[in-house]
């Protein structure tokens, strides 16, 4: 199987890397010309082979996704998939396939998880879309997913839009998880009982309910960082969070939780706080985003 791959940031990178692992040949475009395969989105197209070309979209969501999907819309044929694996708003995608279903193009919405671990461990996937344009891509699922059974790493989830829908509720849930063990964080740290809050949160790592791999990043950042010195208590948010609380009120489903984590982060852009360093290594961890440094150049005064 050869497929097209465009976008090769961290995780376009990764998925690229867990493709050829797996033996499927993958011709990558990036801006980017140090790490790009091809010089052009035509040339791209042009590099796969005769048939059903498949090619996943991996860049920002909003019009980076637009503008390369409308180019694509004009490169490829009848039978052609396109998959946006990207954090699209779910909104986006039931008028994306339409527009391509118009060219006979097929499409496919994909919520991806597991960060920049995923390249080694396998990739979470939440798939939307039409069954015989997902069963097409099977193969491709197959190999990002991790090792194990199909269904606990992926999930054919409904009609063009779930995949995404189901990656932002999925993040909205990681608000409220990372922000729990934040403060769970602060807590055990607030009076100096615990001699080894560090060591306390390893310890949860294995037998208690509250195990993850939230937790095991959580104490791999403390390792690294025991007093998370060099890491900033400023925690951006990178929208799935904003549009699930968005979704909760349509719906009018109660998000006390991960509305409230939501809030947290717009708090922690107001002044110091040990929980939101917390909140920022994880992202550090699972997602590789950027932190800022810890000092006076992260004050409040300076945002």
């Amino acid at each position: 199987m050869h497929i097209g791959l465009v976008g090769l940031g961290k995780m376009g990178n990764g998925l690229r890397e867990r493709l050829r692992g797996a033996g499927i040949a993958v011709t990558g475009y990036d801006r980017n010309q140090d790490v790009s395969d091809v010089p052009s989105l035509d040339d791209l197209v042009t590099s796969l082979p005769s048939g059903r070309r498949i090619v996943w979209v991996m860049v920002p969501a909003g019009p980076g996704t637009r503008a390369v999907v409308d180019e694509l819309a004009g490169l490829l044929a009848d039978g052609d998939i396109v998959i946006d694996g990207g954090n699209s708003h779910f909104t986006d995608d039931a008028p994306r396939a339409a527009s391509l279903a118009e060219r006979g193009i097929g499409f496919i919405d994909v919520g991806v998880s597991g960060g920049v671990w995923g390249a080694a461990d396998g990739y979470g996937l939440m798939v939307g879309g039409e069954h015989d344009v997902v069963q097409a891509a099977l193969p491709v699922f197959d190999a990002l997913r991790p090792v194990g059974p199909r269904e606990e790493g992926f999930v054919h989830a409904g009609a063009a839009g779930a995949g995404h829908y189901a990656k932002m509720v999925h993040n909205g849930i990681e608000y409220g998880l990372m922000q729990a063990y934040a403060e769970g964080y602060e807590l055990l740290a607030a009076n100096g009982l615990v001699e080894d809050v560090p060591g306390t949160l390893k310890a949860w790592t294995r037998g208690t309910v509250v195990r993850s791999w939230l937790l095991d990043l959580l104490v791999k950042a403390l390792a690294e960082d025991p007093a998370l010195d060099d890491i900033s208590d400023w925690v951006e948010d990178s929208g799935e969070g904003r549009w699930t609380v968005d979704a909760a009120i349509d719906a009018a489903v109660p998000l006390p939780v991960i509305s409230a984590a939501l809030f947290a982060r717009f708090t922690s852009r107001q002044g110091a706080s040990p929980a939101m360093k917390v909140v920022a290594a994880l992202r550090q961890q699972f997602g590789g985003h950027a932190v800022r440094p810890s000092g006076p150049a992260s004050a409040s005064t300076t945002r």
